[in-house]
């Protein structure tokens, strides 16, 4: 039997085509072009697992059987009492979508609503699947400005469905428009890769219960959101592309002169060579023992953010496993963190308006330190408005840049060896605009540190990989109004603990193991003289998979993932512990633990 292997680029561009193994025995499943590697071509398992094709024989589909539900763990939005106005923005199937135009549709604001005015937008995306697919990265783009990163389930044969839910009301703004929706999935149908992605996209309008829940400065959204991304028409999705550590990819833009708060929203994806960035060894490793097949650069990447041409912030992304990566059993049913909804970052373009609020036109440049291809980065640039005065002026009082240290410290005697990756990163601006509100100085402050330990043993054959990044900010703002300051803080702490191994097991045939810890922690804090608001997020995975392989065929397989979320804030708490095992719920139980609290909103349209 032959297969053809389609070239792509998209998230994990490669076939993982596995066997529902739910479903009868697990003997003498067919696993083609999955060689036992030597230890050079196998020195990075998880490349191994996550790119090269695994072609496994799946049961007929049975229209009886109904399809599998596949989720992310997170929160429920919070909604309001109102029953929201639903709009059926866009139904497609993506097949034969890959390097062709992004899907188009028409948006118009609702029209049916009892009420113009909005405490909760949220937007739905639900898509069924059913066959042999890749996992996709996608996008959903509305006026260029993208609303949500996402990346797809993989099929089997009896059929996927899968729902995300993102609340969307920070775009209030944009969505009071007629615009243009936008949707890129590259898909590949054909006698092999059946899979074809049926997507129904909605936006669901909660009236507002009161006008001080959509309106006034107790966090209200932007007046204006600018697209930086690139522009219609083309053949992709409108994300820019980071081929490597030299690229560097710049969008012009324009602000209004009465602007006097902007923050700069950036969407950051990763794949091909970069997939898994956190366990790429150094090049000296590689070029000491001559492998030219195993992606390097080392495991630490940051993406910088540059206004006309003067780093302004950076993003230290979270480790977003893809529902292919690793080992495409561990999620099924229930997803890699982050993986449905990938994680945006904002930084605080505000202390330096003053720059900006001239009428000229400036940029967005953006860059990856190490990067291999492919890097999808774009943003959104929200801009709150004077609604009094034409023209703002503001100046820059303050800007530090301490630039990137990077450590490395290694250990290694041909294939085994050990490896240290540490780096440390500190921006900090401080600048006013003066408005019809009065003069508001702002600071803000971006903290990093990472650390990674990387051990290959067994000729290159075992890989452990430890990571912590911590990715720390803050807002500080004197309003003119009040002597309290503003200050929003955020602590952010990603781990990923990783080993991936082959064990030998005599007569040709060798048992692939792999078994991982995900983090992703989350403190919040906010004060102002309108009251306080705190939050706390520890989500955390665990999961452990295995193969055994024996003359290139698959003879047995196992994923399993346990997940614990905890989620406290003033006025809302929620958790969740859920365990599966080879597209079975083992355990599943959900709870608000945390007393009712009072909560009062914050002020001034700080978010």
């Amino acid at each position: 039997m032959t297969w053809s292997l389609p070239h792509c680029r998209n998230c994990l561009e490669r076939p993982i085509l596995l066997m529902d193994i739910s479903l009868f025995p697990l003997f003498f499943l067919f696993l083609f072009l999955l060689q036992h590697p030597s230890s050079v071509a196998h020195l990075h398992k998880i490349k191994l697992l996550s790119s090269e094709p695994e072609l496994l024989a799946q049961p007929a589909s049975s229209d009886d059987t109904p399809p599998t539900l596949y989720f992310e763990v997170t929160k429920p939005i919070k909604l309001p009492k109102t029953k929201p106005c639903s709009d059926h923005i866009l139904h497609h199937e993506f097949g034969y979508t890959y390097a062709k135009p992004p899907v188009l549709a028409n948006y118009t604001p609702p029209s049916h609503c009892p009420s113009d005015k909005f405490s909760k937008i949220v937007l739905e995306w639900t898509s069924t699947c059913k066959g042999r697919q890749f996992d996709r990265i996608f996008g959903v783009w509305l006026g260029g400005v993208e609303l949500l990163r996402s990346c797809t389930a993989e099929p089997r044969a009896t059929g996927i469905v899968w729902t995300v839910q993102k609340d969307i009301t920070r775009y209030y703004s944009l969505l009071m428009k007629d615009q243009i929706l936008a949707v890129y999935l590259g898909n590949i149908v054909d006698q092999t890769y059946t899979g074809v992605y049926n997507v129904d996209i909605f936006i669901h309008f909660y009236p507002a219960e009161n006008d001080d829940l959509a309106y006034g400065y107790g966090g209200a959204p932007a007046d204006m959101i600018l697209p930086i991304s690139r522009n219609l028409p083309l053949n992709d999705g409108l994300w820019f592309e980071i081929q490597n550590s030299n690229d560097t990819e710049v969008k012009q833009f324009k602000i209004p002169r009465n602007s006097y708060r902007a923050v700069l929203e950036v969407y950051v994806s990763f794949h091909e060579n970069d997939e898994s960035w956190y366990s790429n060894p150094p090049n000296d490793y590689l070029a000491a023992n001559n492998i030219t097949d195993t992606p390097g650069n080392g495991p630490f990447r940051e993406v910088v953010v540059t206004l006309d041409g003067k780093v302004v912030g950076a993003v230290w992304p979270f480790t977003v496993i893809y529902t292919g990566g690793v080992n495409p059993l561990l999620w099924r049913p229930i997803t890699g963190i982050g993986s449905f909804d990938l994680p945006s970052y904002d930084i605080e373009i505000t202390p330096l308006l003053g720059r900006i609020l001239d009428g000229d036109t400036h940029s967005f440049g953006f860059s990856v330190t190490n990067a291999l291809n492919v890097w999808y980065i774009d943003a959104n640039l929200h801009l709150w408005l004077d609604p009094k005065n034409s023209i703002t002026e503001g100046e820059v009082l303050n800007y530090i840049e301490k630039p990137l240290v990077e450590y490395l410290v290694s250990d290694f005697v041909g294939l085994n060896g050990s490896f240290w990756t540490g780096a440390r990163r500190s921006i900090w601006s401080t600048g006013w605009v003066r408005s019809s509100l009065g003069n508001i100085t702002t600071s803000f402050i971006q903290d990093f540190s990472y650390n990674n330990s990387m051990v290959m043993g067994n000729d290159g054959s075992l890989e452990t990989v430890n990571q912590i990044i911590h990715f720390n900010d803050s807002v500080h703002a004197k309003l003119p109004s009040s002597s309290v300051h503003f200050i929003r803080e955020t602590y952010r702490r990603f781990l990923l603990n990783l080993c991936t191994d082959d064990l030998d097991e005599g007569y040709d045939a060798y048992l692939s193991i792999a078994n991982f810890t995900l983090g992703f922690d989350e403190s919040k804090f906010k004060s102002s003289e309108f009251g306080l608001h705190s939050s706390t997020l520890k989500n955390v995975q665990n999961g452990q998979g295995n193969m055994v392989v024996k003359k290139n065929l698959v003879v047995s397989g196992l994923g399993s993932t346990q997940q614990d979320y905890n989620f406290e804030s003033n006025d809302f708490c929620y958790f969740r512990k859920v365990g599966s095992s080879n597209y079975t719920i083992l355990y599943d139980k959900v709870g608000n633990p945390c007393k009712k609290r009072s909560h009062t909103p914050l002020g001034f349209g700080f978010s």
